[in-house]
C-alpha cells in the first residue's frame, strides 16, 4: 500500500478557487453589523512636538464620532516591558497616540472615527494641528561616525552577532597574492504587498474582542493587545485565515492595529481602520546599508582574508538589527576573518524584517566581491566556489545536517548552459544588446519553531487539525494537509485543517520560511499520538484481531486501519470512532527542535542562481532574459507551491537589483515616491524564463519530516547572479542597488 500518496506530489492549493472568485475574506472584507470607519492623520513633520490639536471642526462634520489623540486617547496597561511582541527587536517600542513626540515623518498622530469611511477621511483634512519642529538625521552615509554595536535582546537567538575574528586578518589580506577592496551600497526598500494593511475589531461587550487582522502572527496580535489594554488573553481573539501578502510585514503588529481596538473599547463600537497606500509607507522597510569588503587569497583562489563590515539604519527608539556580515563565513572558508556590523540610529521607522532580512543584502556584496576575485585571478567564477566549497560551516566548525549545494551549482550550471559563457567583459552579444552571464550562490537558515497541534478523528472518520498559524500566500494550507492525510491514510478530502485563529494551539509568526517545518512536525508528532489511541481503542473492542497489535505491525490506508501483515484484515475509523459512543478521538501535542542533538550541527538551505541578462547599448535598459536557480531543501512536500515560492523569490530578486527603491528627501525627513506609480516593481513584461530545479538532499537529522523552508533561499543569490551578469556584459562593475540604466550608458 502507497502510504505517501500525497506528499510529494503537486498539488494545486486547496484554497486557490476561493481566493480566485473573491469568496475568500481579508481583515477588512468581513461584514459587521454596526460598523464605524477610522481614518489615521499622519505627521506631516519628522521630528517635533504637537503644541496644539484644534478638532473642533471635523467635529462639527456629520456621522464624525470622534477624533482620538494623545490628548484624549484611552487610558491605556502599557506595561513597563522591553517587548511587547514576540519580533520586537532591544529598544522602546513605538506607542501610537502616546505623547506628543513626533520621531518620524507619517507618525500617526490622530485616528478620526466616523460612521463611513469616506467621512472619516474629509474630516481628517479639517484637523487643525501646530507643531514644533526640531532638527532631524534621516541620512545613513552622513551619520556613520554614530555607528555602535547592536544591543543585545530577546531577539538575538535569530539574529545573532557576527563571529568572533579569526587569525590575523589585517596582516593577511595586506599580504594576499589576489585581494578585492569593495564598497556596496543598498538603498531603501518598502513592503508592498496587495492586501493593505487592514483591522476590523468586533466589540463583543464586557472587554472581549474578536479581530480580524491583516497579521502572519495571530497569537503574537492577541498577546500585544492583550498586554496593552488589560485584558485577559482569553478575551481577546484574532483571526487571519487570509492574508494578501505579508513578507515579513505582518511579523510585527501594525499601528492600525493599536488604533483600531483602542476607538473599539473607547466608543464601544465595532470599528474598522484601514492604511491607503501612502500611508503603508510609513513602517515596515528593509533598511539602507553601506557594507564594505575585503576578500584575499591565494594565486588558486583560495580564500585567506575574509573581511565584511556592515553599517544599516535604524530607528531612535529601537535597535533593529538583520544579520549581514554573518554569512561570508557560513560559505566559505578562511583562517582570517574580521566581521562586524554596526547600526546608525536615525529619526526614522524602526526598519522591519524583508523576505531574507540581511541575507538578499549581505549576498549580494558577497558573491559580487567573490566574481571579483574570479575575474582578477581569471578563474571561472563557479570553480572559484567550488575551490572554496565547504562541507561544514566554516563560522563554527560544525558540520551542516545536510548541504547539497555542489550539485545545485552543477545542476543550474548544466541547465542553464554555463558552459558557453565568454568571460570576457562586453565579448557577448545579440544584435544591439550586450550580452552577459552571471552567478551567485544562495544561503538562508533552516529555522523551526515550537507548535501545537491538536488532531482528531470524527465520528464520520474525517481528521481535523487544529493550529494557530497563517497562511500568507505560501500554500500552508496545502502542504499541512497532505502531511496530515500521509499520516493517517486519508485523502486530502477526508482532512480538515483549520488555522488563522488565536483561539487554537499555539504557533508562532508564519516567518522565516519556518511553519512547514514547525507546524509540519507537530502534525506528525500529533499524528503519531492519534494513531496510538486509535490501536488502543480498536484492542479494547469485542473480537478485535488488533488486541495484541503493536504500533509497528499496523499500518493506515484508505480510512482504515490494516494488519501490515495481513492488509485483508483491517478496521475502518468510522467503526473505532463508533465503539466510542461515536465521540471523537483526540490529542493535542507539542512539536519542537531536538536541541540537545542539533546543536552539534549547523542548519541551512543552499542554492545556486545563474542569470543572463541583455543590456541595450544605447539605453543602458537591462532586461534578466532567463533565470535558472536550484535549491537544497530537504525533502519537498509539495513541488508546486514550493516551486512558486522560489520563482516569486527570483521575481523579488530582479526587482531588489534593478527596480525597488524608496527614495529619501532628508532636508524634508521624508520618502518621496510613496506610492506605487514611482515605487518600481516589475511587471509581467519585466519577467522572463525562470527555471526552477530541485536537488535531491536527503536530511534525517534536521527535522521529523526532513524539511527546510523554501520562501527566502530563491531570493538570496538572484541580485548578486544579476549584478554579475551585468558586469560581464558591459565590463562595469556597479556597487549600488538597485542599479539604474544611466549608470550604464
Amino acid at each position: 500500500m502507497d502510504l505517501n500518496k500525497t506528499v510529494g506530489q503537486p498539488i494545486s492549493r486547496l484554497e486557490g478557487k476561493l481566493k480566485v472568485t473573491g469568496v475568500a475574506k481579508y481583515a477588512a472584507e468581513y461584514e459587521v453589523d454596526d460598523l464605524l470607519h477610522g481614518y489615521v492623520v499622519s505627521s506631516p513633520i519628522t521630528k517635533g512636538k504637537i503644541l496644539n490639536i484644534d478638532i473642533s471642526k471635523a467635529l462639527r462634520i456629520p456621522g464624525v464620532k470622534d477624533v482620538l489623540s494623545h490628548e484624549n486617547r484611552t487610558k491605556l496597561a502599557w506595561f513597563d516591558l522591553q517587548y511587547t511582541d514576540m519580533d520586537a527587536p532591544p529598544g522602546t517600542v513605538f506607542k501610537p497616540l502616546y505623547d506628543e513626540n513626533i520621531l518620524y515623518n507619517g507618525q500617526p498622530i490622530a485616528l478620526v472615527v466616523a460612521e463611513d469611511f469616506e467621512t472619516a477621511r474629509y474630516a481628517s483634512t479639517q484637523i487643525i494641528f501646530e507643531f514644533q519642529q526640531e532638527t532631524f538625521e534621516t541620512n545613513l552615509r552622513n551619520n556613520l561616525d554614530k555607528a555602535r554595536p547592536a544591543k543585545k535582546g530577546f531577539a538575538t537567538a535569530l539574529k545573532p552577532p557576527p563571529p568572533p575574528p579569526t587569525g590575523d586578518f589585517e596582516n593577511a589580506f595586506e599580504n594576499a597574492a589576489c585581494k578585492v577592496e569593495a564598497e556596496f551600497q543598498h538603498g531603501t526598500e518598502h513592503h508592498n504587498p496587495i492586501e493593505l494593511f487592514a483591522t476590523t475589531t468586533v466589540y463583543e461587550g464586557k472587554g472581549k474582542l474578536t479581530i480580524y487582522d491583516k497579521t502572519q502572527g495571530t497569537i503574537n496580535n492577541q498577546l500585544y493587545v492583550a498586554n496593552i489594554f488589560g485584558l485577559h488573553y482569553k478575551d481577546v481573539r484574532v483571526l487571519a485565515p487570509f492574508v494578501g501578502g505579508a513578507f515579513g510585514s505582518g511579523l510585527r503588529p501594525q499601528y492600525q492595529l493599536f488604533l483600531c481596538v483602542m476607538a473599539a473599547l473607547h466608543l464601544k463600537r465595532n470599528v474598522r481602520v484601514v492604511l491607503d497606500r501612502k500611508q503603508m509607507f510609513s513602517f515596515s522597510h528593509r533598511p539602507p546599508a553601506i557594507q564594505k569588503m575585503r576578500f584575499g587569497s591565494d594565486i588558486n583562489g583560495k580564500i585567506t582574508a575574509l573581511g565584511h563590515s556592515a553599517f544599516a539604519e535604524t530607528s531612535n527608539f529601537e535597535d533593529y538589527t538583520e544579520p549581514t556580515a554573518n554569512w561570508s563565513h557560513k560559505l566559505y572558508p578562511s583562517p582570517n576573518t574580521l566581521f562586524e556590523h554596526n547600526l546608525v540610529p536615525l529619526d526614522v521607522y524602526t526598519p522591519m524584517d524583508m523576505r531574507a532580512p540581511g541575507g538578499s543584502t549581505a549576498l549580494h556584496a558577497i558573491e559580487c566581491t567573490m566574481d571579483e576575485l574570479a575575474h582578477q585571478l581569471k578563474i571561472d567564477p563557479l570553480e572559484l566556489r567550488l575551490i572554496n566549497y565547504s562541507e561544514m560551516d566554516p563560522s563554527s566548525k560544525k558540520p551542516y545536517t545536510s548541504k547539497a549545494l555542489r550539485a545545485c551549482y552543477l545542476e543550474a550550471a548544466e541547465k542553464f548552459g554555463w558552459s558557453n559563457r565568454n568571460p570576457e567583459p562586453r565579448a557577448m552579444k545579440r544584435g544591439n544588446k550586450l550580452v552577459g552571464f552571471g552567478m551567485a550562490t544562495g544561503i538562508w537558515d533552516a529555522f523551526q519553531f515550537p507548535a501545537r497541534v491538536e488532531a482528531m478523528i470524527t465520528k464520520d472518520g474525517r481528521m481535523v487539525l487544529n493550529n494557530a498559524t497563517t497562511d500568507i500566500g505560501t500554500g500552508t494550507l496545502t502542504v499541512m494537509t497532505q502531511i496530515a492525510a500521509d499520516e493517517l491514510g486519508l485523502s486530502l478530502e477526508e482532512v480538515d485543517f483549520q488555522y488563522g485563529d488565536s483561539k487554537k494551539p499555539f504557533s508562532m509568526f508564519q516567518g522565516g520560511s519556518a511553519i512547514t517545518s514547525s507546524t509540519g512536525v507537530a502534525i506528525v508528532v500529533a499524528a503519531k499520538a492519534l494513531r496510538k489511541k486509535l490501536l488502543r481503542k480498536a484492542a479494547e473492542m469485542d473480537a478485535s484481531p488488533f488486541k495484541k497489535a503493536k504500533e509497528d505491525e499496523v499500518i493506515f490506508s484508505a480510512g482504515k486501519m490494516h494488519l501490515k501483515d495481513q492488509p485483508e484484515v483491517f478496521i475502518s475509523l468510522k467503526e473505532i470512532i463508533a465503539s466510542n459512543k461515536g465521540k471523537a478521538i483526540k490529542t493535542t501535542n507539542l512539536g519542537k527542535p531536538h536541541m540537545l542533538k542539533l546543536r552539534k550541527y549547523s542548519l541551512a538551505t543552499h542554492s545556486a542562481s545563474f542569470v543572463e541578462v541583455e543590456v541595450d547599448q544605447d539605453l543602458g535598459t537591462v532586461t534578466v532574459t532567463r533565470a535558472v536557480t536550484a535549491v537544497a531543501a530537504g525533502k519537498i512536500i509539495n513541488p508546486k507551491t514550493a516551486k512558486s515560492q522560489i520563482s516569486g523569490s527570483m521575481v523579488w530578486g530582479i526587482s531588489k537589483a534593478l527596480h525597488e527603491e524608496t527614495i529619501m528627501d532628508d532636508h524634508l525627513g521624508k520618502y518621496i515616491n510613496a506610492n506605487l506609480g514611482e515605487y518600481h516593481i516589475p511587471v509581467h513584461a519585466d519577467i522572463n524564463q525562470l527555471d526552477v530545479i530541485f536537488a535531491d538532499e536527503k536530511d534525517d537529522l534536521i527535522n521529523e519530516i526532513g524539511t527546510k523552508g523554501v520562501g527566502e533561499i530563491g531570493l538570496v543569490g538572484m541580485p548578486a547572479a544579476i549584478s554579475n551578469a551585468i558586469f560581464n556584459a558591459t565590463g562595469k562593475r556597479i556597487y549600488k542597488l538597485p542599479i539604474h540604466f544611466d549608470e550604464l550608458i
